[in-house]
């Protein structure tokens, strides 16, 4: 059976979960306690690690839903797309009204919902010096851009095409090296470099007059990107060599959620989920919500990507900063989101993962489907932002 499809939006002040036959109204969303803050007089709230909560236990519709727990790999290992079955169905028509680009309004109206649900005021302040995760934000000097990097987010990609039209590169690193540039390549264009390097004043200065972008991603596909690329055992196309930081994570899931201690061990995905879920998500970026690394209140970005659409609006970016480069493609070479190995992956390991654990995965990434009003994996339009839904 299909798992019910749900997204929620923030409107007046109250939270909607859309079920394909009704929409019942919630309680608004609130936060247990107030977060502490280290931003001085910036008007603003550091968000809550705890996941958000309401005040009664919420509804849920999955009484009647069929699941199964994940096998010890997941069912595809070799990467190609076409053995991915979409396990989804009786699901209404792909859209491809969808495959339309969302505007800049609609997706600054988006991320107002979502900060509001975090309880942040909007400051006019932009200082990328205070943003809560300084080393994810990269300053182009020559083409005066701000860049924040969103882990698995596409950001090897665009960290890439952005250092060949500052003059970092020469010529492109290709899919299977583009990992490189989180090396020395990228070290001399983090702000947290150019801080040590020229001092606050310069810096400070500098990013305020910089044009500024960001990429976001589905969470859905953003875990099993995560998952596949740092904790699994299996190597495929695009898949770059474990940190020892990962391999720690990989090696505290078996420990803690198998029982067992084995560093040759590698753990399910949905051990991987069970262990965000006991920890409320981890401090490692790759699997850290977006809107936590996003530099918001503290500065505001000229212009949102969703990674779903990076090969549509890069042209605006590259138009603003005036260069003739272009990201690489997909891994697979497939031009539509829905079709790419990695949303049909998303949607065939989830529909495997009981409902329960579902729930909390969502609970803790709450905000960050907010951000875009982005689809469920039951959805036939997954993994892109429903912008056109009247909400």
């Amino acid at each position: 059976k299909q798992w019910y499809q749900r997204r929620v939006a923030i409107t007046a002040g109250s939270s909607y979960i859309f079920d394909p036959n009704n929409i019942i109204p919630t309680k608004p969303d609130t936060i247990d306690e107030e977060p502490s803050s280290n931003l001085g007089d910036i008007e603003s709230k550091t968000i809550p690690t705890k996941p958000y909560t309401t005040d009664e236990e919420p509804t849920s519709n999955l009484g009647d839903v069929e699941s199964s727990t994940i096998p010890t790999k997941p069912d595809t290992t070799d990467g190609e797309p076409e053995q991915i079955q979409n396990t989804i169905t009786d699901a209404p028509a792909i859209d491809n009204m969808y495959l339309e680009q969302p505007s800049q309004q609609w997706i600054r109206e988006q991320f107002d919902k979502a900060y509001r649900l975090l309880g942040y005021k909007k400051t006019e302040l932009r200082s990328w010096l205070t943003c809560p995760i300084l080393k994810q934000q990269f300053y182009f000097k020559n083409i005066k851009t701000v860049f924040t990097a969103l882990p698995k987010s596409g950001n090897s990609n665009w960290i890439e095409a952005l250092l060949l039209a500052d003059g970092g590169l020469k010529k492109s690193l290709g899919a299977k090296n583009v990992n490189k540039v989180h090396g020395k390549l990228s070290t001399m264009i983090r702000v947290s470099w150019w801080l040590k390097k020229m001092g606050r004043e310069w810096i400070d200065s500098a990013t305020r007059e910089a044009f500024s972008f960001a990429v976001v991603r589905n969470p859905w596909t953003r875990l099993v990107s995560g998952y596949k690329d740092k904790i699994a055992e299996y190597d495929e196309p695009g898949t770059f060599k474990a940190t020892q930081l990962t391999k720690d994570i990989r090696i505290k899931i078996v420990q803690e959620i198998r029982g067992v201690h084995n560093i040759k061990l590698y753990p399910t995905f949905e051990e991987f989920l069970l262990y965000l879920i006991k920890h409320k998500t981890t401090d490692n970026v790759h699997f850290r919500p977006q809107h936590e690394m996003l530099c918001i209140p503290q500065a505001s970005y000229d212009y949102v990507i969703p990674l779903e659409y990076s090969n549509v609006m890069q042209k605006d970016v590259w138009k603003h900063i005036t260069t003739s480069v272009s990201l690489m493609e997909s891994y697979d070479g497939v031009s539509d989101p829905r079709q790419q190995s990695s949303a049909l992956r998303a949607k065939d390991w989830f529909s495997k993962i009981k409902p329960e654990i579902i729930e909390q995965v969502y609970d803790l990434f709450r905000a960050d489907f907010v951000l875009m009003n982005y689809s469920n994996f039951s959805d036939p339009n997954f993994p892109l932002p429903l912008h056109h839904t009247e909400l």
